[in-house]
Parts: C-alpha cells; sequence; structure tokens
C-alpha cells in the first residue's frame, strides 16, 4: 500500500493526473470495455448509495414520488421540442435493430438486416419527451396537478473525451419532471429543488456552492431559464454541481398536455426538470481530497469510523477484540458505521495506509498497551491528527469527532473559494487572473457575442448569475457597455 501511495501523483504536480490515479488506487472505478463508459466498484458506488439515500428522503419531504420510464425513445419524440432536440442531437445513441443472427461463415454474429426498426430508438439522454407523452394520459384537470415525479436511472450522452465520474457515455443520476397548473407553481417549484441540491451539497458533501442562473446560450436545450449550483475545486475550476430548469409551457405544447383550470378554460401544463448525477462523486473526491488519498465527508462515508487491532498473539487478539466488541456496539447505537478489521492477512501498517487512501474519516487502533491502559488510539482523516482516549465514553467522543470532521471540511472549502474569488474591472485584469484559477467577478454586457468572445479568447465561461450577492450596476469589463451586475467567471470541467 506504499508502493501505491508513492504512485498517486501529487496534485500541485499534475491535477488531473492525481485525479485519475486516485479514483483507480481507491478503488472507486475503473474504465469498461465499452467506450467511454465506466464500472463503478463497490466503494464508489456504497458513495452513490450514500448520496441516493440522503437526496430521495429530501426529495420526499418536498411531496416528490418515485416512478420509473423506458429507457428507448421513439426518434419522432425528440422532434417534437426544436430546442431540445438541436441541444442533444450531436450525444444520441441511436438502436435501429432488435435482432442479431450467427454469421454464415461462423465467424460470429452479425446483425440481421431483415431485422431493422420501422422507428429508430434513442437511448434516452434525458426524459422529457418520454415522460411528457406519457403525462398527456394522466393530466386532464387543474385536480390532476401538480405531478411531483422523480426517477433514478441511467442516461446515455455520447461524450468524446471521458474522465471517470466527471464525464462519461453512460451515467447513474436522477431526473425529476413536474407538472404545475400555473408558471408560478413552476418557477417556485424550480428554485426549491435549486435550493435542496444547494443544501445538499453544503451539508452532506461540505462544499459551499454559489446559486445562480445560467446565459441562454448555457441553458438547457428546451428551457426558458435554468438555475444552478457552481462548486469550486481545488484546482481553482468550477464544476456544475446541479441544474434546475423551468420548462415553461414548451413540452406541455410538444405533447398536447393541456387540462381544464379552476375557470374552466383549457391550458397547457407548466414544467420544470431537475437532476444531479454521478459527476457529484468526482465533485466529492476534488473538493476535499489530497495527496494522501479520498477525503470524505463524515455524512457521506460509506464507512465513518474503522478499527484497527495491534497484536502479537491470538490470545491478544481474542483480547482485544473482547474490548473492541463493546466499543462497536456504542458507536452504532450512535448511528456511527463502523468496521472492525481483524483480518490476518495484511498488517497494521498496510491497513492504516488503505484506510487512508480510501478517506474513513476516523481510524482507531487498539495495540498491548492500550489493552493494558484502556485507552485506544483515534485519528481524524481530515487532520491526521492522533489523540489518545479512554475506552470509556470514546463512543460519544468519536461523534462528537465526526461533527468536527465535517464542519472543518467544509470551512476548508469555504475559506479556499473564499481566497480565490476575485473581482475585475478590465479585461487585461481578466486574462491574467483567470490563468492563476479562481472565480472572477465581472461585469457582462449581456450579450452572446461578448460571452463568446471572452470564452474563445480565454477558455472561461459565466457559469452563473449569482442569485445572491452584489447586484451594482456597472461597464462591461470587455465593451464598456452598461451592465447590471457582477456574473461568475471561471474555466470549468
Amino acid at each position: 500500500m506504499a508502493k501505491e501511495l508513492k504512485e498517486l501523483t501529487p496534485r500541485g504536480e499534475n491535477y488531473s493526473q492525481w485525479y485519475q490515479d486516485l479514483v483507480i488506487k481507491a478503488d472507486l472505478a475503473e474504465n469498461s470495455a465499452v467506450r467511454g463508459c465506466m464500472v463503478i466498484k463497490p466503494y464508489g458506488y456504497a458513495i452513490w448509495e450514500k448520496m441516493q439515500r440522503v437526496l430521495d428522503d429530501m426529495f420526499k419531504e418536498t411531496g416528490h414520488q418515485n416512478a420509473y420510464f423506458p429507457l428507448l425513445i421513439p426518434k419522432s419524440f425528440l422532434s417534437r421540442e426544436a430546442d431540445h432536440v438541436e441541444g442533444f442531437a450531436k450525444e444520441c445513441a441511436v438502436v435501429t435493430h432488435y435482432r442479431l443472427k450467427n454469421a454464415a461463415d461462423g465467424s460470429g454474429v452479425v446483425v440481421d438486416p431483415a431485422a431493422r426498426l420501422d422507428e429508430e430508438l434513442i437511448i434516452r439522454p434525458t426524459s422529457e419527451t418520454i415522460i411528457w407523452h406519457t403525462y398527456r394520459n394522466w393530466i386532464h384537470s387543474y385536480r390532476d396537478l401538480p405531478i411531483l415525479v422523480n426517477q433514478w436511472a441511467n442516461v446515455m450522452r455520447w461524450e468524446m473525451r471521458t474522465r471517470l465520474f466527471l464525464r462519461t457515455a453512460e451515467f447513474l443520476w436522477q431526473e425529476g419532471h413536474t407538472a404545475h397548473a400555473t408558471r408560478a407553481e413552476a418557477e417556485e417549484e424550480t428554485v426549491k429543488m435549486l435550493n435542496v441540491y444547494a443544501t445538499f451539497a453544503e451539508k452532506y458533501m461540505a462544499i459551499p456552492v454559489v446559486r445562480g442562473i445560467k446565459t441562454a446560450s448555457e441553458r438547457f436545450a428546451g428551457a426558458l431559464e435554468t438555475y444552478c449550483i457552481e462548486a469550486m475545486m481545488q484546482d481553482g475550476k468550477a464544476l456544475q454541481a446541479g441544474t434546475s430548469h423551468f420548462l415553461g409551457q414548451n413540452f406541455g405544447k410538444a405533447f398536447d398536455v393541456t387540462f381544464i383550470d379552476r375557470e374552466g378554460k383549457t391550458d397547457y401544463a407548466w414544467a420544470t426538470s431537475w437532476g444531479v448525477s454521478t459527476r457529484l462523486i468526482g465533485a466529492l473526491i476534488m473538493a476535499h481530497s489530497d495527496d494522501n488519498g479520498l477525503v470524505i465527508p463524515p455524512l457521506l462515508a460509506p464507512i465513518q469510523a474503522v478499527i484497527i487491532p495491534i497484536y502479537r498473539s491470538g490470545e491478544q487478539l481474542a483480547q482485544i477484540s473482547e474490548k473492541v466488541a463493546v466499543i462497536v456496539e456504542k458507536l452504532k447505537a450512535l448511528g456511527i458505521t463502523v468496521k472492525y478489521d481483524d483480518a490476518d492477512n495484511r498488517k497494521p501498517g498496510w491497513k492504516f495506509a488503505e484506510y487512508e487512501l480510501k478517506g474513513i474519516p476516523v481510524r482507531l487502533a487498539m495495540g498491548g498497551r492500550d489493552l493494558e491502559n484502556g485507552t485506544i488510539e483515534v485519528m481524524r482523516r481530515d487532520t491526521l491528527e492522533k489523540e489518545t482516549v479512554t475506552c470509556d465514553g470514546v463512543e460519544t467522543y468519536v461523534h462528537k469527532l465526526l461533527g468536527e470532521i465535517q464542519q472543518n471540511i467544509f470551512q476548508k472549502a469555504f475559506d479556499m473559494r473564499e481566497a480565490r474569488t476575485v473581482t475585475v474591472d478590465t479585461y487585461d485584469e481578466f486574462k491574467t487572473r483567470i490563468e492563476e484559477g479562481c472565480f472572477i467577478m465581472a461585469h457582462w454586457d449581456g450579450t452572446a457575442e461578448t460571452e463568446e468572445r471572452i470564452k474563445n479568447e480565454t477558455k472561461a465561461t459565466i457559469r452563473c448569475i449569482p442569485m445572491e450577492g452584489d447586484r451594482t450596476a456597472g461597464q462591461c469589463m470587455v465593451t464598456g457597455r452598461p451592465s447590471p451586475q457582477h456574473v461568475l467567471f471561471a474555466r470549468a470541467y
């Protein structure tokens, strides 16, 4: 394991390679035989399951229910909403046939040309079209509204340049799709779900985020407005950590989803959609981890505490195990997930390095001297600080420590973002500062032309128009034209 750590590229040397190394060495995921797709390994999937449980509870607390819709979407459905099809057309994987047969020369299987589909099917890049086609059968009156549905699923977007968790051809996500009787209700839902994501990111992922609205060129295809949360990674780049879209009546009109309102008039349903994906695991890694491995916030750690015995004989191990069994039960009683690793196929030093690499928040170790003294060594992963405490009351100590670790990880990320967020007034200063890796607040004239110019010349994009903060009017740093407020620029993943 020491050799594994030595092969972990330092962040300061090559941040991108450090990330790739860490995903592989911490046993989170690996590339698959299918181009652009990944295998999420058990430890990586355990983190995703923790995220799912928390988010699913948050969705249900706001009145949403889970459902499931087909993976395959008729091609004609994507043609119903012009902006939507234009936004996803280049990323779609298409099913054209429904049968294989053995090759005549015995070389294997081939596609049966006689089994061509009458209409091609698209592997869902997102599910608005199939869901709104279904909603047409569900919605007839204002009494049928609102519909608050979420789907946990996989989607396929034919990405050309992929990176584990951050951008893969297939990924796991949730997508909420809601229908409402009024514009106001739909807009309220859009902002509400953005705030759910922001709360999850800050409270559970320990990542501070900027809430904002996307520019017209960055909106979701088919949306009237896209809201987002933007997070800073340790290299100063932004990562979009969640989006919530106000779709207006576009999909209601595209799929003829009408209802009779309270006044007896016919109207089209108002729509929202919102989603986060396994990209959040990538955010978790890049926001907190270090050159020793993962740093996982306790609230999302599959294992919050691990206990390792250090012994010289089987008899001593038995005595330690008896003592540890009591501690384990007390920790579990406080809701702490704990693992006692008494496997004899690895030495304690190897185990220390492994659990440090995997980011277990708290590591406890008990040896012969601890056994005699009634003590146990406790190490916190975020700072690597160690302390020897008495076994009596260690469960309370660990419980409190986990809360401190969660807060400390958030504070460290918050302080980094604050230190690397700058305000600039001139384009020359902007070009200099963007090379340093930071969030830049600057004035923009609101035109797509200026936005595109900045992107082409600096590789920085407008991450969002912040919903909070300084709304002082000024002049665009590029053109000198009037600007109503600062917007957030950064290079991004």
